[in-house]
């Protein structure tokens, strides 16, 4: 469903893709791009070289401390992306409290955002263009009850957690970086990178999904100038994990997001992902927003129809690269 426009000089095109870049277990994922023969990769890659973006958010890609998988991926394309960059992640990290209260600690659903391993489905970072190490903001250790006005999980009885479990649970599933991009015309572009943890999964006491919120609404305090300086020439990408209309999750807070004046919304009312008719169906969930402050020359999602030809990168069933679409965003000054 993309815009029928070509990214020009100064114009720059901001992605983000939940494509299926995590394993079982650690190192697994540098094991199959190493083997070279694993379809889900190939998939993504002729999906992200078919578009070309300059600046890659990938949302469902396992760290490793040395970065060995992603410089991996990263030489998929050939030298389009020198730069790669990614933090450890929340996810799978030991909280050593019981947060799914089940009597037991060391569970994945124990870590600070779900995770089977340490790096599970990590947050990483592909560009063309220097990433300003030194300048990058990590609000990721950020606790959930430290930020403005959070609302952590009630039961009839009082709070979900005890405080001793509160005083060590972060707020942020995966990572909430803010990520300083060297481009050539100007002051860096800002990108603002989470995934955000499903709202599903949980009870009567809504856990995720008030998760889910408050790590949609940390990008608000920070542009409130609540957590620090405000970010110049920012967009936002990433997997909120909720539609402002549809599906779980408190949709209410997606839309008041979309509406915020301070961003840009390219690509209103487009799904984002394709699950199955009888299970959620398709929903709006990863997201580019633009601050107001850039022009936006084209968006889309990569979603072909079934008579375009870029449709056979997708595979016969639409799911060789799973059920998440990339979305693009073109902005120039």
């Amino acid at each position: 469903m993309p815009w029928a426009t070509v990214a020009g000089a100064d114009t720059y095109r901001i992605a983000t893709y939940a494509a299926p870049l995590s394993r079982d277990g650690p190192g697994l994922l540098l094991r199959d791009l190493m083997k070279g023969d694993d379809p889900q990769i190939s998939a993504t890659q002729a999906v992200i070289a078919q578009m070309t973006p300059d600046v890659l958010v990938l949302t469902d890609f396992d760290y490793d401390l040395d970065g060995l998988a992603l410089a991996a991926f990263a030489d998929l394309f050939g030298g389009i992306y020198p730069y790669h960059f990614a933090l450890p992640s929340n996810a799978g990290m030991p909280s050593g409290v019981d947060l799914d209260r089940n009597g037991k600690l060391g569970d994945a659903r124990d870590a600070q955002g779900y995770g089977r391993f340490a790096g599970d489905g990590g947050l990483a970072i592909l560009s063309r263009y220097p990433v300003v190490t030194e300048d990058v903001v990590d609000h990721s250790s950020l606790l959930w009850r430290d930020l403005p006005g959070s609302a952590l999980p009630q039961t009839a009885d009082g709070p979900f957690w005890e405080d001793a479990v509160v005083a060590k649970l972060r707020l942020s599933s995966t990572g909430h970086w803010i990520v300083p991009v060297s481009v050539p015309d100007g002051p860096p572009l800002h990108v603002m990178a989470f995934s955000a943890t499903p709202p599903v999964f949980d009870g009567e006491e809504d856990r995720n999904g008030l998760r889910n919120r408050d790590e949609l609404r940390l990008w608000q305090v920070v542009l409130d100038g609540g957590l620090g300086p405000v970010p110049q020439d920012f967009v936002i990408a990433g997997n909120a994990n909720l539609d402002p209309v549809a599906g779980q999750g408190i949709s209410a807070a997606m839309a008041e997001f979309l509406a915020d004046p301070r961003l840009q919304d390219p690509l209103p009312g487009l799904p984002t992902a394709d699950w199955a008719d009888d299970g959620p169906g398709d929903l709006r969930v990863s997201y580019v927003l633009p601050a107001a402050t850039w022009q936006v020359t084209g968006a889309g999602v990569f979603w072909p129809g079934a008579d375009d030809p870029d449709a056979a990168l997708l595979g016969s069933d639409g799911l060789a690269a799973g059920v998440h679409h990339l979305v693009w965003v073109d902005v120039t000054r």
